[in-house]
């Protein structure tokens, strides 16, 4: 079990590696500059992510009466912001994949910062759960290291050796493709009991309408196109699970329970933003009809 753990840990590195490296070898400076001077698409998407989507999780937590172990799971996804299928997501639904890729990052970052207060004001002002610390400059050095690295070597390939870029693009899009679906197998083959243990309650339920509520803030409270817009959407619809399994480690034991319905909550978070993601991606690859926006 301890083998096909390592494993599954080594298959989520290359993948969140490959996603960035393959969304930086799409990128242009020019293209990411954009997005970092767009100052509405900043301030927008930073409220959306560690303001608004953490206060739509402790309304759905509160809404359906979920019990202490699921609403502190949901708090812990909702409060953390820069989950790496944001970028992934992105490429899938056709959209603005270097808005998606640089908006994950920065998010990631800022996110490593916002998380520990968040969770414990909502908690506190819930009544719920224990006090969270963690290791912030661990946090932002993971981030570094994981996303914004191979996202950065893939943009300077891009700039420096264009050719090389354009070449190596394909094979970084098919391992970020095939890793996604073998760390998709891995969640469900490895959490498959935790999810039916809560067939009966409503934190698979709570899990799903958060993404979608997070999909939905995350496309309005954006600029520009409608692309762009709803990659943002993407991005807030998935959040960052390492911030939170930190917290269920050192503030609540690593109780069973909660990394239950953590990983149930994850999944049915999935089980509605791909779906999102796969009906833009069918929408913008047919024939557009006379007048249509996308």
């Amino acid at each position: 079990m301890d083998t096909l753990h390592l494993l599954f840990n080594a298959v989520t590195v290359i993948f969140i590696a490959a996603t960035m490296f393959a969304a930086g070898l799409g990128a242009t400076v020019e293209a990411l500059r954009g997005v970092f001077t767009d100052v509405p698409l900043l301030v927008l998407a930073l409220l959306a992510n560690t303001v608004v989507v953490p206060l739509l999780g402790w309304g759905v937590g509160a809404l359906f009466g979920l019990p202490a172990a699921p609403f502190v799971a949901l708090v812990l996804i909702a409060s953390s912001p820069g989950g790496p299928f944001g970028a992934k997501l992105a490429m899938v639904q056709d959209g603005d994949v270097v808005a998606g890729a640089a908006m994950q990052v920065l998010l990631a970052t800022i996110g490593s910062l916002t998380f520990a207060p968040t969770v414990n004001g909502i908690l506190t002002a819930a009544n719920v759960g224990n006090s969270v610390s963690l290791d912030v400059a661990a946090l932002v050095w993971t981030v570094a290291l994981l996303q914004l690295v191979p996202f950065a070597i893939g943009l300077l390939l891009r700039r420096y050796a264009t050719p090389t870029a354009r070449e190596w693009h394909p094979t970084a899009d098919a391992v970020s493709n095939v890793t996604f679906l073998i760390v998709l197998a891995g969640m469900l083959l490895g959490s498959w009991r935790d999810v039916l243990a809560l067939l009966g309650s409503l934190a698979l339920l709570a899990g799903f309408v958060l993404a979608v509520a997070a999909f939905a803030v995350g496309t309005l409270l954006a600029t520009g196109p409608p692309v762009r817009r709803t990659t943002m959407g993407s991005v807030a619809a998935v959040r960052n699970v390492g911030p939170a399994l930190a917290a269920i480690g050192i503030a609540f034991d690593n109780q069973p329970a909660i990394l239950g319905a953590l990983a149930a909550v994850l999944l049915s978070g999935l089980a509605a933003a791909l779906p999102i993601a796969t009906v833009f991606s069918r929408r913008r690859n047919r024939p557009p009809r006379t007048g249509e926006t996308r």
